[in-house]
């Protein structure tokens, strides 16, 4: 009996020292991707998602979507691309949402369309539905949209890509 207890005390110290595994997967980046790269990445769980898109005045063919900032518990991320022509839409998420899938479009050198789609069923969608299609979504169970990545050339965003993780509350 006490040979037991103590391979079942073992057990248990080793369990409690060993570390979660952190449950991570890469996207990778749709588009042509000319320009500057940039990342959103930030501490907490993504709690919105603002974009820019550059409005069709009728002599363009399409439109791009021109600028992208994600919410971070209640701060906004440093606005990537430009927003001085964009058509600001915005989406803000219920509490204990979060994103997991983003899908889009993309189309002579510009992210043309996303969608990001909730675990609650909604979804938000921004832009036109021109150019070759993307679909991203994590590949481990429980893991959400923790940031994406991509480039931007100054006029729009020219790729997308998304990483996903498990996201753990140290505070609780």
């Amino acid at each position: 009996m006490l040979h037991h207890f103590l391979v079942l005390s073992a057990l248990c110290a080793m369990s409690m020292t060993m570390p979660l595994p952190d449950f991570y997967s890469y996207s990778p980046a749709a588009g042509d991707g000319s320009g500057t790269e940039f990342s959103t990445a930030h501490e907490g769980r993504i709690t919105g998602v603002r974009v820019y898109e550059y409005p069709n005045y009728g002599y363009y063919s399409n439109n791009y979507l021109n600028g992208i900032q994600l919410q971070y518990n209640s701060n906004w991320t440093e606005l990537v691309g430009v927003n001085a022509y964009g058509n600001e839409k915005e989406m803000t998420l219920f509490n204990n949402e979060h994103f997991v899938q983003i899908s889009g479009k993309y189309y002579s050198g510009y992210i043309s369309e996303l969608m990001f789609v909730t675990n609650e069923g909604r979804s938000f969608k921004v832009g036109q539905p021109y150019g070759i299609s993307f679909n991203f979504y994590p590949t481990h169970d429980g893991s959400e949209l923790r940031f994406i990545s991509g480039r931007q050339n100054g006029f729009a965003l020219s790729s997308i890509g998304a990483h996903w993780a498990v996201y753990y509350n140290s505070t609780s």
